[in-house]
């Protein structure tokens, strides 16, 4: 069965579907998951550093340092 006829079956784009397969594509379903999880903690460090930045910005501005 075509790649395109699947897509359109599954209501999907052939461009979604093949930018799916170029980054999963050899993966198993545990390297997905370890993937998924390594996200995770950069999005929540990336949240981290963003909020301590934001302290410490306004520390500095209180202290009258720019």
């Amino acid at each position: 069965m075509p790649v395109a006829e699947l897509c359109r079956e599954h209501g999907m784009s052939t461009a979604s579907f093949y930018k799916w397969r170029a980054k999963y594509g050899g993966m198993d379903a545990s390297l997905i998951s370890q993937m998924k999880a390594m996200e995770d903690e950069n999005r929540r460090l990336k949240r981290m550093y963003a909020d301590l930045s934001m302290q410490t910005d306004l520390l500095n501005e209180a202290l009258g340092k720019k």
